[in-house]
């Protein structure tokens, strides 16, 4: 195994030394030192990059590696030690990065896609035609494999960004994910209790609330599961339970993996999940279709009615509908229209229909799909007037409503069916998705919470009067920093708690200190 030195000094000196405890601890691990070079540019200030390499690579590479690292320690990162190269040591790779792991213990991981879109289709061989070297996709696979073994071994959650090597790098890390991220990740459940939801390298690992509106937290727990991708949506149903929904990588007989949608359920705050049950694929049986399906988004209907929607390998959306009673009543279903990236959001309206949002492949706009009432048929419309950012579309706290980044000037804004337009929110700093909470009361004054990544990471919330985001929203910074979106929530009781997650990968919670106040929030503590 090959340690590099030249370069290493002189990041040591810039970086100030030791490690310090409001860094994140990152292993960047990729197939060569170009490929880690394009991870390593992603990273904003307030990381501890370690890079793990399968391939040593050529001297011009190392070099593009080089000043990769020296412009991360500008940006105010730190570089630990100097790339470690496994190549040459014999044996298997996955067990060499597992060594390294065990070494590191990264809170974090960023890896390249390890199921790149085509560029094209060969039909005669069946086969996908990528413009990205395999190489790319093997070593991701191969250190998802890693990062799964060693957070087994260690109890400790190691959490996975897998990053899309053809995405715009002036759109910022979260727009490249090939997973999107997990908003609204905090939820109540029937009985009053918190629970928390984030897909690591193992699974999904969940904090709960043992009692009801007090402080004390349980957690992290790994949930049992099977191989599942680091992804995952998280849907509450009309009876407080919490639905989950990832993908779920299996090994074919004949060579190569099976992708598919799962779904598992919390029935009670605290309790095991149900076994994750296949819903399948679009493209079953395709060892190669399948693996490109996108990440699902889901939806409850006013009946109860539980939709699942996908983007297929030919880039349009299908879907699945659960009954009311439990029952899937229909295959996977083809809505024929516009082809779509993976940007996908399912909304419900204030008429209690689902409703599907998704970003266009080719032009960056939106189109909708709706029903006319329950047993209608899905009608397309394109006229949706605005163009978000990738990854930054998620369902808003209103009924019917979506929220997003403006995809030129990054500043958040709020649409609903039928606005004429999007509502700005102001406040462009940061990336990433919103979220928020509806029903906050002020003064017997009903406000909508909102909750975004601010400069560096710092967790900003904002309010504004309920239905009329029209009239401004008020920011204020939140108190804590993380690499991923803050999650917001209004227990029935009137508690609004914000949850976060600290750069050494503990959850964070705050609660507002006063039920009927302002929004002011107390401090924060670690769960």
């Amino acid at each position: 195994m090959a340690r590099r030195t030249d370069g290493d000094s002189v990041r040591k000196a810039q970086a100030g030394g030791a490690a310090r405890d409001d860094l994140q601890s990152v292993a960047v691990i990729a197939a060569t030192p170009r490929d880690a070079a394009l991870l390593v540019s992603a990273e904003v200030a307030g990381a501890e990059i370690s890079v793990i390499c399968v391939g040593e690579g050529g001297k011009e590479d190392r070099a593009v590696l080089d000043r990769a690292l020296d412009g991360a320690v500008r940006r105010g990162c730190r570089a630990v030690g100097s790339p470690v190269f496994l190549r040459g040591e014999g044996g298997d790779s996955r067990e060499a990065l597992v060594r390294e792991l065990r070494e590191l213990r990264p809170s974090w991981v960023r890896l390249t896609d390890p199921d790149p879109e085509r560029v094209t289709y060969d039909p005669e061989t069946g086969i996908p035609v990528h413009d990205e070297p395999p190489r790319l996709a093997a070593a991701a696979l191969d250190a998802l494999a890693a990062a799964r073994t060693h957070q087994l071994e260690s109890g400790v959650p190691v959490f996975v960004d897998c990053r899309r090597a053809a995405a715009d790098e002036k759109l910022g890390a979260a727009s490249a994910s090939r997973y999107p991220r997990t908003a609204n990740w905090l939820t109540e459940g029937f009985d009053g209790r918190l629970s928390a939801f984030l897909p690591s390298a193992a699974g999904v690992v969940r904090w709960f609330q043992p009692e009801a509106g007090r402080p004390e937290w349980q957690g992290p727990e790994l949930l049992p599961g099977p191989r599942l991708m680091p992804g995952l949506s998280v849907v509450r149903d009309l009876h407080g339970f919490v639905h989950l929904l990832a993908l779920r990588r299996t090994a074919r007989k004949d060579g190569g993996d099976d992708v598919e949608i799962v779904h598992a359920a919390q029935y009670g705050t605290g309790r095991p999940l149900t076994p994750w049950h296949s819903l399948g694929s679009p493209n079953p049986g395709d060892r190669y279709k399948s693996r490109e399906v996108g990440f699902p988004a889901a939806g409850f209907d006013r009946a109860g009615n539980f939709f699942v929607f996908v983007r297929n390998f030919g880039h349009s959306v299908s879907y699945r509908r659960q009954a009311p009673d439990g029952v899937w009543t229909t295959p996977w279903q083809h809505l024929r229209g516009q082809r779509v990236a993976d940007d996908l959001v399912a909304v419900t309206t204030p008429q209690g229909e689902v409703e599907l949002l998704a970003r266009t492949r080719e032009s960056g706009a939106v189109v909708r799909w709706y029903r006319s009432g329950p047993d209608g048929d899905w009608t397309e419309d394109r006229n949706v007037p605005f163009s978000p950012r990738p990854g930054s579309m998620a369902a808003g706290p209103e009924p019917g409503t979506v929220l997003f980044r403006d995809l030129l000037t990054n500043e958040p804004g709020i649409w609903w069916p039928g606005a004429p337009a999007p509502v700005p929110l102001g406040g462009s700093e940061g990336e990433g998705p919103l979220g928020g909470a509806p029903g906050v009361e002020v003064d017997g004054w009903a406000y909508t919470l909102l909750v975004r990544g601010g400069p560096g990471g710092m967790g900003v919330v904002g309010a504004y009067a309920e239905g009329r985001p029209d009239q401004g929203v008020w920011w204020n910074e939140a108190g804590a920093s993380s690499p991923l979106t803050a999650a917001a929530l209004r227990a029935r009781t009137g508690m609004v708690t914000l949850a976060s997650l600290t750069a050494g990968a503990q959850l964070a919670i705050a609660h507002r200190e006063s039920r009927t106040g302002g929004f002011e929030f107390g401090s924060w503590y670690t769960a």
